[in-house]
Parts: structure tokens; C-alpha cells; sequence
């Protein structure tokens, strides 16, 4: 696959932030994601809520897994650190990253499909322990990558592209979520930008393992009727895996609606999804009322979205596992090596 590099040049009168840094900053490469696609909005959004943050883009460790969300990154902070795991295993490689140096900013890109299906044990455990990270999911409701299929968090009664419908239960990734003790819990629309930008600025700036689930349409494979997650669908799809396409885009869907209010939103094609911002007055310190919340509205078939759930006063795995406060990776032989009369006493309190 080729990338396609943007240009070094920009408008002199482009807005800067506090240092000095332009929008043209926190960019990445030319995506190649299909034209419309919900994705790309979320990119945006990150870039946004960067540079609205004035963070240095050196700063920032940005890690993936594999599917089209876990492109993304690569649209992104081109000058910050970046690995690109296997699939289902960015949360402990960015654990792992978080352990020798806690001195940046730890942000974890992943899909559905990476997060819910053969990652899911991996992101219990690192919402669970508490990496201080912002992890999002971009959630779309099929595999993109392989044509279509139902992913877990597809709900159950909803219709694939070929009129299928799914029989098994959703996994709800911010019920479960706010299950393992995630002290920064959220859930938005990637057309949704006036809610999405603050709710990723807030997460990058909490002290914990933050969450946001991002309702991402594909605009390849979900905007038929019958699907819940659905955005746009430009032509018929060919199941062939070597078939050659071209997806021409669309104008991403945009909502803009008041605290406590429904926002039915209508896609290209006629089909309909349902929106709900929580309450201004909604008490996101209480986690039992969140998941109460959550379930009383799915049933109604509402999408809840907007920060459902924050700690306060959270900490984070170095807090529970007592780390040093210089990164690992800074440590030096003497630290490393203390000899053999420090170990000897680690020994002798294990007996």
C-alpha cells in the first residue's frame, strides 16, 4: 500500500496554541480509510483535542492493534511515538510501555473486532489494573477488514448487509468497563464533534485508565436498514476477497443537540439511529447509577452517550504497584543492580 505524505507547506495565518503549534501539527499521513468514513472524524477529533490541550506531539505514545480503526493512528500526531501491535494486544503493549516510562502520554487506538473478540482479556486486565492511558475504541459493529461480518458488540436482532440477523447477546464495552473499575468512562459519536473533542481532551488529562467508546458507522458495510450502527453505504459490495473498488465519499453526518434530549439521526439512505446526551444534571460520580442508566436506555434502544462515569480522586497501576518515580527505562546499573545483599533480603522476606 502506498502513503501519501501531506504537504510541509501551510497558510501563514493558520491559528496557533499556546506553542506555537498549528492544527497542520498534530496531523499525520493522507488517510486511507474509505472516503466518510466515521474514523476519520475521530481523527480529527484527537488532533483537535491536542492541539486545544497544546500538547508537545513528542509526548504522546500512541499504540494499535489491527483493523481499520488501528490505521488511524497513522492519520495522527506523525511526530509522536507509535507502535503497531498484533491483533488484541495493543493494552499490554502499552502497559508495558506505561511501566518504563510514565513520563508520556500513553493513548490506545482500537476496533471492536481488536478489543471485543480476541482482545477482550486484554483489555479487561489493563482496565482493571489501571493504566493511566486513554484508550478508545472506534466501534463500528462489523469487521471491515474481512467484508462485514457481525463483530460482538453488534446487537443482537440487528441486520447485516446481506439481511442476517445476529442471534448472540452484545458485549457492551462500557458496561464492562465500568464493571473492571475504569475511573474515567464515556461513550460518544464520531459525527458528534462538540461532545467527542472535550470528552478526549478530558480523558488524556485524567490520572487512570480512561475509556471512550466511540458509535463509529462503516460506510462500506453498516448503513442498510436494520443495522443499529448505522452511517453510510455508497455502492453494492462484492464478498470476492481480491475485487478492486473504489468507495466515493459522502458529507459526514453532523449532530448538535441538548444535554438530556434525543437526537434521532437520519442516514443517507432513509435508515434512522437514535442518539441520547445524558442529563447536565446527571451525577457521573456514581458508578452503580451509570450501569442502571445504561441498561434502562438500551432497552429503549437509545445510544447513551457523553461522559458517563469519572473518579475524581482515581490513581493508576505505578500508585498500586508502588513504582519508583523515575521512569524504568531512566534507571541506571547502580539502580538495577543493587547486589547481591538486596536481594538477599528480598529473599528473606519471601520466606
Amino acid at each position: 500500500m502506498t502513503y501519501i505524505a501531506k504537504p510541509k507547506f501551510q497558510h501563514p495565518g493558520l491559528p496557533r496554541n499556546d506553542l506555537g503549534y498549528t492544527h497542520r501539527d498534530y496531523e499525520g499521513k493522507v488517510s486511507t480509510l474509505c472516503a466518510g468514513c466515521g474514523h476519520d472524524s475521530i481523527t480529527a477529533s484527537i488532533i483537535e483535542a491536542c492541539f486545544e490541550l497544546s500538547i508537545e506531539p513528542h509526548r504522546v505514545a500512541k499504540i494499535s492493534g489491527i483493523g481499520c480503526s488501528s490505521k488511524t493512528p497513522d492519520y495522527f500526531l506523525g511526530n509522536s511515538h507509535g507502535f503497531n501491535s498484533v491483533h488484541g494486544r495493543m493494552p499490554s503493549v502499552l502497559t508495558g510501555a506505561n511501566l518504563a516510562n510514565r513520563d508520556l502520554i500513553y493513548l490506545g487506538v482500537s476496533g471492536d473486532g481488536d478489543s471485543a473478540s480476541i482482545g477482550f482479556g486484554q483489555f479487561a486486565h489493563s482496565i482493571r489494573r489501571g493504566v493511566n492511558m486513554t484508550y478508545i475504541v472506534e466501534n463500528n459493529g462489523v469487521y471491515g477488514l474481512t467484508k462485514g461480518q457481525f463483530s460482538a458488540t453488534a446487537d443482537r436482532g440487528s441486520k447485516n448487509k446481506r439481511g442476517l440477523m445476529n442471534t448472540d447477546n452484545a458485549i457492551d464495552l462500557v458496561a464492562i468497563a465500568l464493571q473492571l473499575g475504569a475511573s474515567f468512562v464515556a461513550r460518544s459519536f464520531s459525527g458528534d464533534k462538540t461532545q467527542l473533542v472535550p470528552l478526549i481532551a478530558a480523558a488524556i488529562q485524567h490520572n487512570g485508565a480512561a475509556f471512550i467508546d466511540v458509535i463509529s458507522p462503516c460506510v462500506a458495510f453498516n448503513n442498510h436498514a436494520g443495522s443499529t450502527k448505522s452511517f453510510d453505504y455508497v455502492r453494492d459490495h462484492n464478498d470476492a476477497v481480491n475485487r478492486l473498488d473504489v468507495i466515493t465519499g459522502r458529507d459526514p453526518i453532523i449532530v448538535d443537540y441538548a444535554p438530556g434530549t434525543v437526537q434521532v439521526v437520519e442516514q443517507h439512505d432513509g435508515t434512522k439511529i437514535a442518539l441520547r446526551k445524558i442529563d447536565a444534571d446527571y451525577d457521573a460520580h456514581d458508578r452503580v447509577g451509570a450501569m442502571s442508566f445504561l441498561q434502562k436506555h438500551a432497552a429503549k434502544g437509545q445510544i447513551v452517550t457523553g461522559l458517563l462515569y469519572v473518579d475524581p480522586e482515581s490513581d493508576d497501576l505505578h500508585a498500586h504497584l508502588d513504582t519508583v518515580g523515575t521512569p524504568l527505562n531512566a534507571l541506571d546499573a547502580k539502580d538495577l543492580c543493587p547486589g547481591s545483599a538486596a536481594l538477599d533480603k528480598i529473599n528473606a522476606s519471601l520466606r
